[in-house]
C-alpha cells in the first residue's frame, strides 16, 4: 500500500511542481558551470547503492562528503545553493527516485555511499531493512543537527512506529520545518 501512496503522491507532486523544478532547473544552470542536477550515489533499501538526483547547490568540483565534513561548506556552494538548501528546493528531483522505486516519501534518509558510520551503525538495529525517505523521523527532530547515533536511534523508531499515520505525521511536521526552514546549519 505504501508503494501505491508513493506512486499517487508522486505524480500529483510532480503536476503541481513542474513549473518549480523548471524555474530552479534553469536558475541552478546560468548561475553555474555544470548540470543543473546532480547524480549522488546513496544507500538504499538492503544497502543497495543507487544514484540519487538534487538540484546542484554546490560546486562542481565539491568533494563527495557529507556536507559537515567540509571544512566550509559556505564556500563551495552556489550563487543559488544557499537559498536551494534552506528551501529545500534541492531535493525536489528526488521525486524521481521515489517514481523509479528506489524511495519512498517516508523513511531514513539515504546515506552517501561512503558514510561508513552511519550505514554500520543503520544496518546493526535493522534499519537497512527500510525504503530510504524524501523526508524522516530523524529529519523533523533535528535534520542537520543530530549526531548520527541520534539519527539512528530515530530511524529504529520510526522502524517500529512505521504505518500510514505516522507516515502522515512525518510528512506534515516536514511542511512545517521547511517552511520555518528549522534545522538546516548548511
Amino acid at each position: 500500500m505504501k508503494r501505491g501512496v508513493d506512486l499517487i503522491l508522486a505524480l500529483v507532486a510532480l503536476l503541481f511542481l513542474l513549473l518549480p523544478i523548471i524555474v530552479v532547473a534553469v536558475l541552478v544552470k546560468l548561475t553555474s558551470k555544470g548540470s543543473a542536477l546532480y547524480w549522488s550515489d546513496r544507500v538504499g533499501k538492503h544497502n543497495i547503492i543507487f544514484s540519487m538526483p538534487k538540484f546542484r547547490s554546490m560546486k562542481v568540483d565539491t568533494p563527495a562528503v557529507a556536507t559537515h565534513l567540509l571544512a566550509d561548506p559556505k564556500s563551495v556552494l552556489t550563487p543559488v545553493g544557499d537559498f536551494l538548501r534552506k528551501s529545500s528546493l534541492d531535493e525536489l528531483p528526488q521525486l524521481w527516485s521515489i517514481l523509479v522505486g528506489d524511495m519512498s516519501f517516508v523513511g531514513p534518509r539515504p546515506a552517501l555511499y561512503n558514510q561508513v558510520d552511519l550505514i554500520t551503525l543503520r544496518t546493526e538495529k535493522g534499519v537497512h531493512q527500510l525504503m530510504p525517505g524524501l523526508t524522516g523521523w530523524a529529519q523533523v527532530n533535528g535534520r542537520d543537527e543530530l549526531p548520527i547515533p541520534e539519527k539512528v536511534d530515530l530511524d529504529v523508531e520510526y522502524l517500529h512506529q512505521c504505518s500510514l499515520t505516522f507516515d502522515i505525521k512525518v510528512l506534515w511536521l516536514t511542511l512545517v520545518k521547511v517552511l520555518r526552514r528549522d534545522g538546516v546549519s548548511h
